[in-house]
């Protein structure tokens, strides 16, 4: 039996030492390049990571990412556009309400003034 200590508590596992590898720091060289951009390749398609978006690095694969580029600009002005149709028509609907509420309340009085003229 031990005397200062439970016989079921587990020992401290001792920490590992980090080796430097030249391997590694050579693979983040080929991966980042010599302006400090991210490059890689997927495939037979070469990604380029600037300006916190991927671009394709190929002129083939340029063309569908520049298209693809617009089409994202344009329906982000398409959904503005219908943001600013939705408000538009809630307008109209507001105003078109309270035309409605006055009509009604207009022909009430008239209805009333009716009755008293009668009498």
């Amino acid at each position: 039996m031990p005397l200062f200590g439970n016989k079921f508590s587990p020992r401290k596992t001792p920490l590992r030492k980090s080796k430097t590898n030249v391997n590694s720091d050579k693979l983040l060289d080929d991966l980042v390049g010599e302006n400090r951009s991210v490059k890689i390749c997927l495939g037979e398609q070469e990604l380029l990571f600037e300006n916190g978006e991927w671009m394709p690095c190929s002129s083939k694969n340029g063309s569908a990412h520049k298209m693809n580029q617009k089409f994202k600009k344009r329906n982000h002005e398409l959904q503005e556009e219908n943001n600013l149709l939705k408000i538009k028509y809630e307008l109209v609907l507001n105003m078109l309400s309270e035309v409605t509420a006055e009509k009604e309340q207009l022909e009430r009085e008239l209805g009333k003034a009716r009755k008293s003229s009668k009498r």
